[in-house]
């Protein structure tokens, strides 16, 4: 009794955990759908989360509902047409077995149907965007060369076919394994040597299954045909010789075949003898060998192989056609060059206006100028990589290095809960620099600085709740009455929210569904929280962008303006997919990376298609996502517009302000760079044989004397934005450039740019000046080297490396078509080693045309060297901030034995500029007597320095 007892009140224990289970997940759910649509509804983005959640429902429902009742239906099948009568005891174990499962057939049965259902409905899910695609799909207008079926065909509808033909096909297998359970469960299928092996039902039910795997098995052969266009292959991606004669056949015989072994399946149930089918099916499984691998072998080594140039040339023709049209290079413009490397005076005059946009400042070198300059309170940052931007300055166009100044949570002084999420809620303020100029202490010059902005730029809200670094929560807004509680500014003021971001949480059950939502009980608790509350989560841009157009694949590097009085983040999307039929797949990862941007392994994918096809803004202060169908015509784009109706803004839309700050996107740029090694050429035997390959140079600053950082020497060098010339325009532009060299050599095969400026009418030109293949032209690599290894340049370097006092920085070496040749600039830093306080300052800058090398403080020196002691075209740099730097700056400031040394280099550097000039004239006396006043300078700088 007491037994029964214990047995009874034991008995409810595990349904009431299970409810309790059921309904913990099913809050659980339902909170995280809920704070989702909230969300969605704050960005005004509704459309893309109902869409999304219909799709996704749709599909869930539909593949369980599929695979359920394929397996669940099969199995019920299978007991339904079980004998009547069974013999026992074959099998104490099978027969215990038989007997539960007639007891609890229907559980048998949903266990495993429900179980497989829900899997495949899970998978589904994964799968929605693919679907929606295919469910609103454009035609590209466009056909392949050899199915001509619609290019949209292979982008949208063949990856689903594929999907859907592959799920069918496991579904029915996994309902033929199942039935075989059931029949030999319930003696539907004889175990050991008993006579008949089995009753006829269950042999015509596993053999109508069977019959219907191989229809599948067959459809996929034919569906695999399309499949070749795609794959990559032993030259390139897409269709070659041998797919084209051998493995498209074989896959058609193997269709026909797979059929014909269906047909002999079916009527197995009347033949009553395993033995044919499984003879069929054995013969079809030799024959795909032999066709799919054998046959394929015997044609590309014997036929193939030998007369490789011949017989792919047309496919090879195809090839480079379908990859320059995906990538949007098929338009480039290549010109020859012939790069003057003579000198004369008066060289530049016709490139007086590009001269002012050369830009000193390098936005990779200088994050610690901005963060020692700039930083005003420990617990705000920069990135460490700056962008580049244009603002019009009385009148005139203007490069500019620019940085958003964000919050750095791992630097406030308490971490406490309330600090992290209440207090610390934003940054504040964009910092810009002219990119042409540098104080007399070799630092940048501001044109916006401080909290709150000061500067030239007009009036704006540069509060920043939403930016690259803002990766927690924050909890903003007061009642009336109440004392502000964020920190807002340095001198101490505090600050009340005012945007209309972020997510109303006022009520007790929102506050309990975000709770949930970020595992913290502090929401619920906390009285911080009240009626006027409002929750700002997800507030990188990226983030946001990704969330509301989550069929974008997103630029690496986003970059902050200031447009119509707001701060905003300007972020390039694009659309890509994989299937192009006959274009070059690579991987976007591998093409993007460089010296300066490594991007995380988590974001590759492998591309043959991309289209800049939508410029995204976020405003800083309410976060606000905005989308502009930049590329309209693009029919991946126009796909996703129907798909999620109202998403995207006309182009129209775009304020004049906007436009002035839109460019032509960095990750584009590098993976046309990278596709036009290649496919520049586009003779089919010299892309064959790689007669005219190029490749993009590897990074020469890294490998820079006294450099410390050389974990990137083989990293590709950067492209880099600036204002050129082309030859024979009339005016400069701001563009962004790029570099090639010979495939295995160090000299200059190619210059490339693109017009970055979105206004421009030549927006997105790709232009390539080819070197003459008469004479070498100097590479980066090559040109580093002659500048370093210069006698002038070796000794104004001296006392900076290797001193133990302070060093020599690098910036980028930028490349400018001028003067009939190419320029090269390079500005040069120097900062303390000692002191936490140091950052690098503009010292000097180095420039080399042809065989002459320039070093000076100013740019205007530098060329004025190079070129017969005239450029021919100012530099616009103001004379009165020539001076050269002292030694770096630091929080001390300098010694006056610093500044005496320094004085003595400047001294050392103007009589070696007048050697030059001496020996130009003839005048060897007057040459010696220069380079003694050198030499005693030097000596003397040294000497102050402490080094001997």
């Amino acid at each position: 009794m007491n037994v029964s007892s214990r047995v009874a009140r034991r008995g409810p224990l595990l349904p009431t955990i299970l409810v309790l289970a059921v309904l913990v997940t099913a809050y659980v759910v339902f909170a995280e759908l809920w704070t989702t649509k909230l969300w969605f509804d704050s960005v005004s983005f509704p459309q893309v989360f109902s869409t999304q959640l219909a799709a996704q429902v749709i599909l869930f429902v539909t593949f369980f509902l599929v695979m359920a009742l394929i397996v669940g239906g099969n199995m019920w099948i299978a007991f339904r047409v079980r004998p009547l009568t069974r013999r026992t005891g074959q099998s104490a174990i099978l027969d215990r077995y038989r007997d539960l499962l007639e007891a609890n057939i229907w559980l048998a049965i949903l266990v495993p149907a429900v179980f497989l259902g829900l899997v495949s409905g899970a998978s589904a899910v994964g799968q929605s965007r693919e679907y929606l695609a295919w469910w609103n799909r454009v035609p590209f207008g466009s056909t392949d060369p050899y199915f001509h079926l619609d290019v949209g065909f292979y982008v949208f509808e063949y990856p689903i076919w594929q999907d859907i033909l592959s799920f069918v096909m496991g579904a029915v297998f996994l309902g033929l394994v199942a039935a075989a359970a059931v029949h030999f469960a319930v003696g539907g299928i004889a175990s050991g040597r008993g006579r008949g092996g089995g009753n006829n039902a269950a042999r015509i039910h596993l053999s109508v299954l069977a019959g219907l795997l191989l229809i599948g098995y067959g459809l996929q052969n034919l569906l695999d045909r399309y499949g070749f266009l795609l794959q990559q292959g032993t030259l390139f991606t897409g269709l070659q010789y041998t797919d084209d004669h051998s493995r498209l056949t074989a896959k058609v015989v193997m269709a026909v075949i797979a059929f014909v072994c269906a047909a002999v399946f079916f009527a197995n149930g009347f033949l009553k003898r395993w033995t044919v089918p499984l003879t069929a099916l054995v013969l079809m499984l030799v024959s795909g060998l032999i066709l799919g691998l054998v046959y394929p072998l015997i044609v590309q080594s014997f036929q193939v192989k030998p007369n490789e140039p011949v017989l792919e040339s047309p496919y090879i023709a195809n090839h480079i056609t379908a990859t320059r049209q995906a990538y949007d290079i098929d338009d480039v413009e290549i010109e020859p060059y012939t790069a003057e490397t003579t000198v004369s005076s008066g060289q530049l005059k016709e490139d007086a206006e590009t001269l002012p946009g050369i830009r000193l400042i390098d936005p990779a070198v200088v994050a610690p100028t901005f963060e020692n300059q700039q930083q005003l309170r420990g617990w705000y940052s920069f990135p460490s990589t700056l962008d580049v931007d244009r603002y019009v300055i009385d009148g005139t166009e203007t490069d500019a290095v620019v940085a958003a100044r964000e919050i750095n949570y791992s630097n406030l002084p308490d971490q406490a809960w309330n600090n992290l999420h209440t207090v610390y809620t934003h940054g504040y303020g964009l910092v810009a620099a002219y990119g042409n100029q540098r104080s007399s202490s070799g630092d940048p010059v501001w044109i916006e600085k401080n909290i709150p902005p000061e500067g030239v730029l007009p009036e704006y809200e540069g509060r920043i709740y939403f930016g690259e670094n803002t990766s927690t929560f924050a909890i903003v807004g007061r009642e009336q009455g109440e004392a502000p509680i964020e920190f807002d500014t340095p001198d101490g003021a505090n600050n009340t929210y005012a945007g209309t971001g972020g997510v109303p949480m006022g009520d007790w059950f929102t506050r309990l569904l975000y709770a949930t939502h970020f595992l913290d009980l502090n929401i619920l608790l906390s009285d911080r929280v009240n009626s006027q509350s409002r929750i700002l989560y997800d507030r990188t841009p990226k983030e946001r962008v990704q969330e509301v157009a989550p069929w974008l694949t997103l630029d690496s590097n986003i970059y902050p303006a200031v447009v119509d009085h707001r701060l905003v983040w300007i972020v390039d999307g694009y659309t890509t997919t994989r299937n192009y039929p006959d274009s070059e797949a690579v991987s976007m990862r591998q093409a993007i990376t460089d010296a300066q941007t490594t991007p995380d392994a988590g974001s590759d994918q492998s591309i043959n298609y991309i289209r800049n096809s939508v410029k995204a803004v976020v405003d800083a202060s309410d976060g606000t996502v905005t989308l502009y169908a930049w590329e309209p015509d693009d029919p991946i784009l126009q796909t996703y517009e129907k798909a999620f109706p109202g998403v995207l803004k006309p182009t129209s839309a775009i304020s004049p302000d906007l436009m002035a700050h839109l460019r032509y996107p960095e990750d584009l740029f590098k993976v046309q760079r990278q596709l036009l090694t290649r496919y520049h050429m586009t003779d089919t035997n010299a892309w064959y044989q790689q007669s005219d390959l190029w490749q993009v140079p590897t990074d020469p600053v890294a490998t820079m004397p006294g450099q410390s950082d050389t974990s990137k020497s083989t990293a590709a060098e950067p492209p880099y934005y600036l204002s050129i010339k082309w030859p024979d325009d009339k005016s400069a532009v701001f563009s962004q450039t790029a570099v090639f060299v010979p495939y295995g050599r160090q000299n200059l095969a190619a210059y490339l740019s693109v017009v970055a400026e979105a206004s421009s009418s030549d927006y997105g030109k790709l232009r390539v000046l080819r070197m003459s293949d008469t004479q070498q032209i100097a590479g980066p690599s090559q040109t580093a080297n002659a500048m370093t290894t210069d006698p002038q340049f070796a000794t104004l370097m001296r006392s900076y490396l290797n001193q133990g006092s302070a060093t020599a920085k690098y910036g980028n070496l930028l490349t400018l078509p001028v003067g009939g040749g190419l320029l090269y600039v390079m500005p040069i830093y120097t900062m303390r080693e000692a002191g936490s306080g140091s950052y690098p300052a503009l010292a000097y800058v180095a420039v080399r045309f042809g065989e002459h090398v320039g070093i000076a403080t100013t740019l205007q020196e530098a060329l004025d060297q190079v070129f017969a002691g005239n450029a021919g075209a100012s530099t616009g740099e103001d004379p009165g901030e020539s001076t050269p730097p002292t030694q770096p700056s630091t929080p001390g400031g300098t010694s006056t034995d610093d500044q005496a040394a320094v004085v003595a280099l400047q001294n050392a550097q103007k009589a070696f500029t007048a050697a030059d000039q001496a020996l130009r004239d003839g005048d060897l006396a007057e040459y010696q007597k220069q380079v003694e006043v050198a030499k005693a300078q030097l000596a003397d700088a040294l000497a102050k320095m402490g080094v001997k």
